[in-house]
């Protein structure tokens, strides 16, 4: 047999050990990258996720800035929102930096250097070096230094909402594709989140609309009076609007004047039967024209002409009219917020129209229910001036003629004597009756009318601006013993001085006095306020006095024992018209 022979065995192929720990390492890396994907992916979906279950609107933009810091790791972030006029920032919701950082470095940005390099161009922004950018203006005093730089626009219904900023990665690393990637993921997830929130604001913000709608109606039907109401629409308006004041001004003279009715919201007393002219101002402006007038900054607004007092520490206005061009401007609303806060706006002007139309509503019914009432006592005043013409005058004629008959039987000097003075007693009580007819006869308002309405009608208007309503106290023949021409110096004296006592008096309560006794007639006007202040007349005093002098009559101030003021203006009735 033949012998077989042993083939050589192939060669083993070894690998260096260094090239294998490579391979291992790279294995290691990318299965770590695959990892870290899947844990920043995994982060992403928790903050899309965390951001859109938020429905208050600041609450998302804070939840939104805080979610961009963790996912790229920043140090800084910050979301700004882009205002009205799409230039500049109206809001800056920051995180890295505490509340005494942001007080040391001062008043917010508002969309200069970097910042606007994203309003005026709304597309994502990365930079290694923050300052070496050509809009860069470096960075205010007591600011954190900032290097590396990332940013992203957040749209709203394709509408640029505003942008998130991100300054110094960790570690002193730059912001990369992924970053960046992950952030405008991220600001797609926030626009919707924005857009959720806003729409759950206006549900609710109409919700409270139809509630204080419901509630002014419910206020209508039930017979409340006009100021209360007023006053229930400008408190709403205040509260949902987020005003610090809220005025209500309504025409007075015959449309020549506008005059503050009432006010709500705290240091109102400054506005109180405050007067403006139509056209002039924001109230005469918005008057005039039957359409909303705003103010960015009241307190700098060259149109409103008042004292720096009424309007210190406000800022954003808007005066609505009460009614409209085509029915009539009743009045006019003016709600003022507090400086610094955001400007009235075209959609938040919107309800508040349709909730001063209801203020409209409200002045018209309450008009009408006083015409109705009005009517019913000029019914009465009618028949009461019948009766006392064809019933007690008859008697009281009748009485004295027979006592004049009488008189004539009786030989008793004295006992004729007091006969004759019974009789012209009767005839001076029929002169005042007949006074009274011709008083309670006299429908017209202004002066075609009696002193005597004239003067109820001054006292019952002044109850708006004092916030109570004066007592009125009249004694002898004032519509047939004073003359027109005085009579019309007595109106204007007692309105010049109402309007005194609820501007300056600060008082509870104020007694309107006249008479006269054919000889000279006597206006008083008494309250109970701080009094008279020393060093000076004012204007309006002056004026009063120069009608008393012009007369031949005087015009003088005293206190009474409890204090406060009495105005006494007197003039002759002899040598008169």
């Amino acid at each position: 047999m033949g012998s077989t022979e042993e083939l050589p065995e192939p060669p083993r192929v070894r690998l260096p050990q260094l090239q294998l720990d490579e391979l291992l390492l790279e294995v290691q890396a990318r299965l770590d990258l695959a990892r870290g994907t899947r844990d920043r992916v995994h982060s992403l979906l928790e903050a899309v996720l965390s951001v859109g279950r938020e429905l208050d609107l600041q609450q998302a933009l804070r939840g939104i800035v805080e979610a961009a810091a963790v996912l790229v790791d920043a140090r800084y972030a910050a979301l700004g929102v882009i205002g009205p006029d799409g230039r500049r920032l109206s809001a800056f919701h920051t995180v890295g930096v505490d509340e005494d950082g942001i007080a040391a470095i001062g008043s917010l940005p508002e969309g200069h250097g970097i910042l606007g390099e994203l309003i005026r161009h709304p597309e994502p922004l990365r930079l290694g070096t923050l300052s070496q950018h050509a809009s860069s203006y470096g960075l205010p005093p007591n600011h954190p230094p900032m290097n590396s730089f990332l940013g992203v626009p957040i749209r709203v219904r394709e509408q640029v909402f505003g942008n998130l900023y991100l300054t110094e990665k960790r570690g002193g690393a730059q912001f990369d594709e992924d970053d960046e990637s992950v952030l405008s993921t991220l600001a797609v997830a926030a626009g919707v989140a924005i857009d959720n929130a806003r729409l759950y604001e206006e549900s609710r913000l109409r919700e409270r609309w139809l509630r204080a709608n419901a509630e002014v109606t419910h206020s209508l039907m039930s017979g409340v009076g006009r100021t209360e109401v007023l006053r229930l629409v400008a408190d709403r308006a205040r509260e949902i609007t987020g005003a610090a004041r809220a005025v209500v001004a309504v025409p007075v003279d015959g449309d020549r004047t506008l005059r503050v009715e009432l006010a709500t919201g705290a240091g109102t007393e400054a506005f109180h039967g405050a007067e403006m002219a139509p056209g002039s101002g924001l109230i005469g402006t918005a008057f005039s024209s039957a359409v909303p007038v705003t103010s960015d900054d009241i307190a700098h607004d060259d149109r409103l002409a008042t004292s720096a007092s009424r309007v210190s520490g406000l800022g954003p206005a808007v005066a609505l009219p009460i009614g409209t061009g085509d029915t009539g401007v009743r009045g006019v609303v003016m709600l003022v917020r507090e400086t610094g806060e955001p400007v009235y706006t075209e959609k938040e002007t919107e309800p508040l129209q349709t909730f001063a139309a209801q203020a409209a509503i409200a002045m018209e019914l309450a008009d009408r229910r006083h015409d109705a009432e009005r009517m019913a006592v000029l019914q009465d005043r009618d028949r009461i001036a019948r009766d006392l013409h064809d019933l007690a005058i008859q008697r009281l004629f009748a009485t004295g003629m027979t006592l004049q008959s009488a008189g004539r039987f009786i030989d008793h000097p004295r006992a004729s004597d007091r006969v004759v003075r019974a009789v012209d007693d009767l005839d001076e009580t029929i002169k005042i009756i007949r006074s009274t007819i011709f008083g309670l006869r006299s429908h017209g308002d202004g002066k075609s009318s009696g002193l005597r309405a004239r003067v109820v009608r001054l006292a019952g208007e002044s109850a708006s601006v004092l916030g109570f309503a004066p007592g009125v106290r009249m004694q002898g023949l004032v519509d047939t013993h004073v003359p027109p021409r005085i009579a019309d110096q007595v109106e204007a004296v007692l309105s010049e001085a109402l309007t005194n006592v609820a501007r300056h008096a600060r008082a509870s309560r104020v007694d309107v006095g006249l008479e006269t006794d054919s000889r000279v007639v006597r206006l008083t006007v008494t309250d109970d306020g701080v009094g008279m202040p020393s060093g000076g007349r004012r204007s309006g005093v002056r004026n009063m006095t120069e009608r008393a002098e012009q007369l031949g009559g005087t015009m003088e101030f005293s206190t009474p024992e409890k204090g406060g003021t009495r105005l006494e203006w007197c003039v002759p009735l002899t040598g008169t018209d």
